[in-house]
């Protein structure tokens, strides 16, 4: 069991699996969606405990022989019913396994003009032929341009795997497409949101109805160019139930970091969102009051930018567990 799925016991508890052994299932995709809503049918009725072996698309539809699966658009797989999972509570998700499924991904070669100042965008002059496809070199852990310019011909980034995309269906009946986020989850593009993460999902309806999509090989903070290294992945993830519990939006944990998401439409908002859940966090579970919060987070607090160029903005505050070995 993780640290946070032991924190939340405080006020909510896990859901049993009424005597039933875990499973895990193997779910080849057939079609994807396009958006987040409750009224899309479940693919697979799954229980708490139970894992799941399946795969992703890329952003564009194509899986892993490159082949065109549907529209683009970030296509989702699933939604997964997690039995026992109602409003109200939350659905824990571990990444077990995150990896790449070919050997090619293409990325944005435009920063997108919402980040940079006006005078920039225009003065910008963007090769209408230039190649973003990108080689991706597994057993070096390296992705290179498939066709680089002299001056890119040396360039490589590191290989980070990780999913775009995953979120619980919205609540009151609403549909968002699939490239939108909110206290749902949805696209947050953490580029940290890989294997060995840990997510903490509200649930909004019966069987929480959970998506996964939009794989990447890499990505900068913020998705500058509004496309990542897209490309498809193979994925094995645990689902839990904390039952009765739900934070205002989504939570997550690894090895090294508490991690709060901050969604809005600003970042200022987004900034305060990722803040304020997070020192609520510590007041709940760490027991800690209001002006030692002020002293944990005031000395060792991080932030990141995750998402820009989507429809809202995601900030991530994080705190080192290390911070907070002395209270446990």
């Amino acid at each position: 069991m993780c640290t946070l799925t032991l924190l939340l016991l405080f006020t909510g508890s896990l859901a049993a699996q009424s005597g039933q052994s875990a499973k895990t299932w193997d779910f080849e995709p057939r079609e994807f969606q396009r958006v987040y809503s409750a009224a899309i049918p479940p693919v697979l009725h799954i229980a708490p405990g139970d894992s799941v072996r399946t795969s992703t698309v890329d952003s564009g539809g194509l899986d892993a022989k490159r082949e065109h699966r549907g529209a683009g658009g970030n296509p989702e797989t699933g939604p997964f019913y997690i039995e026992g999972a109602a409003p109200g509570d939350t659905l824990v998700v571990t990444l077990q396994s995150v990896k790449l499924n070919r050997d090619t991904a293409r990325s944005g070669s435009r920063i997108n003009p919402k980040i940079v100042t006006p005078a920039y965008a225009i003065a910008a002059q963007y090769d209408q032929a230039f190649n973003s496809e990108w080689i991706l070199d597994r057993e070096k852990g390296i992705a290179r341009l498939a066709s680089p310019t002299p001056k890119l011909k040396n360039y490589t980034v590191p290989i980070l795997t990780m999913i775009g995309c995953l979120a619980t269906a919205p609540p009151g009946g609403q549909v968002y497409r699939a490239n939108d986020l909110g206290p749902f989850g949805g696209n947050m593009d953490y580029n940290q949101m890989g294997e060995g993460m840990t997510l903490y999902l509200p649930i909004f309806n019966p069987g929480a109805l959970f998506f996964l999509g939009d794989g990447h090989a890499a990505m900068g903070d913020g998705e500058l160019t509004g496309a990542a290294l897209e490309t498809s992945l193979d994925v094995q993830f645990k689902v839990d139930v904390v039952k009765g519990f739900a934070s205002a939006g989504p939570r997550a944990e690894n090895g090294e970091f508490l991690i709060s998401m901050g969604i809005a439409g600003s970042v200022q908002d987004a900034i305060q969102n990722a803040t304020s859940q997070l020192g609520t966090w510590l007041k709940k579970s760490y027991g800690l009051n209001d002006n030692e919060v002020a002293i944990v987070m005031g000395s060792a607090l991080k932030y990141e930018i995750t998402e820009m160029v989507d429809p809202q903005y995601n900030v991530v505050a994080k705190l080192p567990k290390s911070a907070l070995a002395a209270f446990k």
